[in-house]
């Protein structure tokens, strides 16, 4: 086990009696308690279809044509996202396979597989190709926010005034 040793003069009793109650400190109930804030504003965003900074995320194709939201057709992605805290520190995430393609964007070709043609519809429309350049805008979702940084400093000050 590490220690510290430090000697120090003046007038420290404030200093010593903040330091004590700090001794007491449950660190993991902290982190489950900011964890658990940081997972709800994630699962807020698909209602609000916004990025952490703020920003509305580039409705889907689906939403447009069939209504509702962008990223919930199924809410799979959306409950997935998950806490988990460690006496290190604290993650907010998903192991859903698609996430990093919806949080970061990206680029594929489709091709057909057992057929000579892939066929679908767009705009109402059609269409039969042999592969298909498929662009997929990013919408991020995980991240720490202005308000969630907020949120963080007021559940520190709340336990460090206690």
């Amino acid at each position: 086990m590490s220690s510290i040793r430090a000697e120090m003069s003046g007038d420290t009793d404030e200093l010593l009696q903040r330091l004590n109650r700090l001794s007491h400190l449950e660190t993991r109930g902290v982190l489950n308690s900011i964890a658990e804030g940081l997972r709800t504003s994630t699962v807020e965003r698909f209602t609000e279809e916004k990025t952490p900074e703020g920003t509305s995320w580039k409705p889907s194709i689906r939403a447009q044509e069939e209504g509702g939201k962008t990223l919930t057709k199924t809410t799979q992605l959306k409950t997935s996202i998950r806490s988990e805290v460690s006496d290190s520190g604290l993650a907010v995430g998903t192991n859903d396979i698609r996430a990093a393609t919806h949080q970061f964007g990206d680029e594929r070709t489709i091709r057909a597989k057992n057929k000579k043609y892939l066929t679908f519809k767009i705009g109402g429309q059609w269409k039969r190709v042999a592969s298909v350049k498929v662009s997929i805008p990013p919408r991020p979702f995980l991240g720490i926010s202005e308000e969630d940084e907020q949120d963080i400093k007021d559940t520190l000050e709340e336990i460090f005034e206690e």
